[in-house]
């Protein structure tokens, strides 16, 4: 795990798949999404280089519930006073109610379904706790107010968080930037959806946008998830 500070409030957490963030407010601590199952202890260290403990962390919030964003959630969620939130649809996936359902590959490249077929394996993610369903238009106490964007098409319950008064736009897989170009996520249930999120997302105004794969963008988002959202072929 390497972090990097991208604010003095903002923090990205880059595993060797994907990513994690933490929000730091003056009377709160923030993470989004944990990275795979064992990243606990990578996400402990991180809190430390902040001069905070784990009991420091008031609440984990997941963008969607695969493993390598809800993959330590379990973990996490038993430190002391930590709340879990995941959308009300994602909820029953993370508990481990509910197996998910795979992607659907019509209607897109061939590139993007062999990626799919030779991605390495991810240990699964451990059943954990939700303390808090979330819904579209939902706003949280971090960050000014952290309002829940519903971004379905990755996963049917996807989501967003936008931070407006800062410009902060955590996509989860809504939405990637990798080696340079802005695209719609990949590993769709729904592409059609998947490519309406991505729009829905173009239309805020946007400083920066953290994404779950790829580089962050620090200054200019909104320009870049318009250009890609007003592409012929978005991704």
């Amino acid at each position: 795990m390497c972090l990097v500070e991208l604010s003095p409030q903002l923090f990205q957490l880059r595993f060797e798949i994907g990513h994690a963030y933490l929000w730091r407010d003056a009377d709160s601590l923030t993470l989004v999404d944990t990275g795979i199952s064992g990243s606990e202890r990578a996400v402990a260290e991180a809190i430390g280089r902040l001069g905070l403990r784990e009991g420091d962390l008031d609440r984990v919030v997941l963008t969607h519930g695969h493993e390598d964003h809800a993959g330590a959630a379990a973990a996490i969620g038993a430190w002391p006073g930590v709340e879990v939130l995941a959308h009300r649809l994602e909820a029953p996936v993370v508990r481990g109610e509910h197996p998910y359902a795979p992607p659907v590959f019509d209607d897109v490249p061939d590139w993007e379904r062999a990626l799919y077929e030779n991605k390495p394996a991810l240990p699964p993610a451990p059943p954990a706790r939700v303390d808090r369903e979330l819904a579209d238009g939902d706003v949280l106490d971090f960050g000014g107010g952290a309002h829940v964007v519903g971004v379905p098409g990755h996963t049917d319950g996807s989501i967003a968080l936008y931070l407006p008064g800062p410009g902060v736009l955590f996509t989860g897989d809504a939405v990637a930037n990798v080696q340079g170009h802005t695209m719609v996520g990949v590993f769709n249930r729904s592409h059609e959806q998947a490519v309406a999120s991505l729009r829905r997302l173009a239309e805020l105004d946007a400083a920066t946008a953290c994404f779950g794969h790829g580089d962050p963008i620090l200054t200019g988002a909104a320009h870049r998830l318009r250009a890609a959202a007003a592409a012929p072929y978005p991704g």
